[in-house]
């Protein structure tokens, strides 16, 4: 796996994780919400700088963005969108 593609993976398995939206997660690291799905969808190349940051904002060391998947492991999944639950809106 590349590098990038390898931080992409791990920023969003981590973010996801925890149950961070995308733009929380953006807005938290004082970046844009566009650059940070950039990021996750592999088109964006981050600077250490702005790793840092994330590892910051998310509790976790830097080299986090770096451990290789288990091999098979599925793409990490998206959180449920809206702000409503489910429960919620079937009324």
């Amino acid at each position: 796996m590349k590098a990038r593609a390898l931080v992409a993976w791990n920023v969003r398995r981590i973010r996801v994780d925890r149950g961070i939206p995308q733009e929380q997660l953006a807005y938290d690291a004082g970046i844009d919400r566009s650059y940070m799905s950039g990021l996750e969808r592999q088109s964006e190349n981050p600077t250490i700088d702005l790793l840092d940051r994330l590892a910051e904002t998310l509790g976790v060391h830097l080299s986090e963005f770096f451990i290789q998947p288990p091999k098979g492991a599925a793409t990490p999944k998206t959180l449920p969108k809206g702000r409503k639950s489910a429960r919620l809106r079937s009324n």
